[in-house]
């Protein structure tokens, strides 16, 4: 049976994970999920908030200050995928509530058509029939629809949604991966892991999901991380041209 546990990064989201993870508790209840908060020394003590809720399905992994996204989720993995857990697959989901709750059903669903020992990554893709976003301007929609069209020619890769952090991968898909060669720390990330997972051979599977701005809190997004991911990517697709099998030696095992 496929065992999930969730990691959700968190730098000063003392009140939308509190949101949260209250309405995480009733699925909670009928998929035995564990869940790990990954913490970069929020000074709004968004880790004792979580600690004071008392969830015995809730950890938090305290870091020593912020260090990006890619960090804190390559935290969250060396974490997970110990000989002691037992867990199929990883879930990573955003804690400001842009990732609905509602939307998890589905994924786990199709994460669970694939063999536990396969590997598969399960995209929550917005750019797709039945996907949505709401409460975005045309200009930011204008952005992530022109970053994932980017994405697609320069990598080749043929998803809709490569920017998207709602995922899901299989345990056996993340341990065939060299994920501490890794390297980048913004929302480029999640570019860099749809790579490694094409690369490795993995199943993909997009399920549509409806992607909801922020309400409380402050957008983690600047023009650093949107040029990284620009620069970053443009490296990757050239080096996937002129050296596919270095490429890939780099991140498979």
């Amino acid at each position: 049976m496929s065992q999930f546990v969730i990691l959700v990064p968190t730098f000063n989201e003392s009140l939308s994970i509190v949101e949260l993870l209250k309405k995480m508790e009733p699925l909670q209840r009928t998929y035995n999920f564990n869940l790990v908060v990954i913490d970069d020394n929020s000074p709004d003590k968004t880790a004792e908030t979580v600690d004071n809720l008392n969830y015995p399905w809730v950890s938090v992994i305290r870091r020593p200050g912020k260090a990006g996204l890619g960090a804190a989720y390559r935290a969250g993995f060396a974490r997970v995928l110990t000989p002691e857990h037992n867990y199929t697959h990883v879930v990573t989901m955003d804690a400001d509530g842009s990732h609905r709750v509602e939307d998890l059903p589905a994924m786990f669903a199709a994460a669970s058509t694939i063999s536990d020992n396969e590997s598969v990554i399960v995209l929550g893709t917005r750019w797709m029939p039945g996907g949505s976003v709401v409460n975005w301007p045309r200009s930011r929609q204008l952005l992530s629809r022109t970053g994932t069209r980017y994405a697609r020619i320069t990598l080749g890769i043929p998803l809709n949604d490569l920017t998207g952090g709602f995922r899901i991968y299989s345990s056996a898909l993340l341990n065939s991966l060299k994920l501490k060669e890794m390297t980048a720390t913004g929302y480029c990330f999640q570019i860099e892991m749809a790579m490694a997972a094409d690369l490795a051979g993995a199943k993909t599977i997009e399920v549509p999901i409806t992607f909801v701005e922020r309400v409380n809190g402050v957008s983690k997004m600047s023009k650093a991380i949107v040029f990284e991911a620009l620069w970053q990517t443009t490296l990757w697709g050239l080096a996937r041209r002129l050296r596919p099998n270095a490429d890939k030696l780099h991140y498979v095992k």
